[in-house]
């Protein structure tokens, strides 16, 4: 059960929160009291996501925008909206944006390689380029960010050479930014779900999800919910001594 103030006073930034994972954390986050900023390349997903969340604890409005995450331009704008709007930075960011184009390695195009690493791994890195410095810059005693990988990165999966390459990716990039930012104060985590009831699953074929859950020890896909709630644990001072870790959400899967 969600504690209904541990975010209180958090200004959280959400990648990707139109939908899936993302909306999860957003509703977590605005149930302990977070003011939310839901952002999404879908406009009207992010409202939707905006529309279903609780008023924040200090009277705050939640806000919803639009970003293309492989876009720096983009990123940017958002940040100075966030900050011209609340008169200071995100404190918490969750990176939630991801897509995937599978296929397997030996037909692979190489623009759906590409355009998977550009939102998959550039986009995290933008996202948090841009959210550390403009807490830098403005002094911030401390920042938590959340990156999503995935426990493909770790063990690679068959039809998604790009979407693994890209997940490892994350994880590297958020152990590097651990080390590089914890001097700020800001601490940087990795959460790797594992099957996990999303848009993105819904277009796995059942018989594949039947297969799968087989390898899963607690025999069940997981829910967004679950993802949310190690998400809002990393967010919050509960967690104020991890930085540079990844933490599965997976039922066991691949637990060796």
């Amino acid at each position: 059960m969600a504690s209904s103030s541990r975010l209180i006073s958090r200004l959280a930034l959400v990648t990707g929160g139109g939908s899936g994972i993302g909306r999860a954390v957003c509703q977590r986050f605005a149930s302990e009291g977070a003011t939310v900023i839901v952002a999404d390349l879908n406009q009207d997903a992010a409202v939707e996501t905006v529309d279903a969340l609780q008023r924040g604890q200090k009277g705050l409005e939640h806000m919803a925008g639009q970003i293309d995450v492989s876009s720096k331009d983009s990123v940017k704008k958002l940040i100075t909206r966030i900050q011209t709007c609340y008169f200071q930075p995100p404190s918490v960011c969750v990176n939630a944006a991801g897509i995937t184009q599978d296929d397997f390695l030996l037909s692979l195009e190489e623009e759906h390689f590409d355009k998977v690493i550009q939102v998959n791994l550039k986009g995290t890195f933008l996202v948090t380029q841009a959210v550390a410095q403009a807490l830098v810059a403005c002094g911030a005693p401390k920042g938590s960010i959340i990156n999503m990988g995935s426990i493909v990165g770790k063990v690679g999966n068959i039809g998604q050479a790009n979407y693994s390459a890209s997940k490892a990716g994350v994880e590297g990039l958020t152990r590097t930014a651990a080390k590089e930012l914890s001097k700020f104060g800001i601490r940087c985590n990795c959460v790797l779900p594992g099957f996990i009831t999303t848009p993105m699953t819904d277009k796995v074929p059942d018989k594949v999800i039947n297969k799968l859950l087989t390898l899963v020890p607690l025999g069940r896909m997981g829910e967004p919910a679950e993802v949310a709630d190690v998400c809002a644990f990393l967010a919050s001072d509960d967690s104020r001594y991890i930085t540079g870790t990844s933490i599965e959400v997976t039922g066991g899967l691949f637990i060796g």
